[in-house]
C-alpha cells in the first residue's frame, strides 16, 4: 500500500473508531498516522488525539485529564479552517465548547452525560 494511502486509512479509521465510542482505539491509530508520518497538519491530527483521550480520561474518572486534554483539543483545532479535511469543523468546535461548560459544571466524571459526546462529522 503506498503511503497517501497508509495514511488517508489510518485517518478514516480513527474517525470511524471515534464515532463509534471507542475512544482508546481512536487515539491509538491517530497516534500511528501522527507519530509514523510527517504531516502538514499534525497539529491537527494531534488535537483529535487529545480530543479522544479526553474521552479515555472520563471512562476513567478522571476529570481534571478530561478537562485538560479537551482545552489542549480546543488550542490546537482552533486554527484550522471549518472545511479541514473535509471535516465539519465549525459544528465540531460549537461542541467541543459545549463540552467544555458540561465539564466546568460537573464534579465527577460519573455525571457526564454521554450522550453529549460529539461526533466527527464530514462536510457532505
Amino acid at each position: 500500500m503506498d503511503e497517501d494511502k497508509k495514511k488517508e486509512e489510518l485517518f478514516f479509521s480513527g474517525l470511524k473508531t471515534f464515532n463509534g465510542g471507542n475512544y482508546f482505539d481512536a487515539h491509538e491509530i491517530w497516534e500511528e498516522l501522527w507519530s509514523e508520518y510527517y504531516l502538514k497538519d499534525r497539529e491537527f491530527i494531534q488535537g483529535l488525539i487529545q480530543l479522544a483521550v479526553c474521552f479515555v480520561h472520563l471512562q476513567n474518572g478522571n476529570i481534571n485529564g478530561a478537562r485538560s486534554l479537551l482545552n489542549k483539543s480546543i488550542k490546537k483545532l482552533q486554527g484550522f479552517p471549518h472545511n479541514h479535511r473535509n471535516i465539519n469543523l465549525k459544528e465540531l468546535k460549537n461542541n467541543m465548547k459545549k463540552l467544555n461548560i458540561e465539564l466546568e459544571l460537573i464534579n465527577i466524571a460519573t455525571e457526564f452525560d454521554w450522550s453529549n459526546c460529539p461526533r466527527i462529522l464530514l462536510n457532505e
